[in-house]
């Protein structure tokens, strides 16, 4: 993978994380470091998905996944800080 794409990778990881953490519902206890990296292992992950699925090539699909893999990626890691927060 060229530089350019590990940079626009990233960059679209944190948008993804932005949109994942604004689609969760409630207060999240985790930053926005959290949130980013959270953002950046959904869109791998999520392309990872659709690339086994063969619809790696559907811009609109791809992009869907990765926010869905973000958003439980955010849920799962909220409810985690908020159980260990509570005491």
């Amino acid at each position: 993978m060229e530089p350019s794409g590990i940079i626009s990778a990233l960059f679209a990881g944190v948008i993804i994380g932005l949109i994942a953490r604004i689609l969760v519902p409630s207060m999240q206890p985790i930053g926005c470091i959290v949130t980013i990296i959270l953002g950046i292992l959904g869109a791998f992950a999520g392309l990872w998905v659709a690339y086994q699925f063969d619809y790696d090539n559907s811009f609109f699909l791809t992009f869907i996944t990765q926010v869905f893999v973000a958003v439980v990626l955010v849920a799962i890691t909220a409810f985690l800080f908020r159980k260990s927060n509570t005491g």
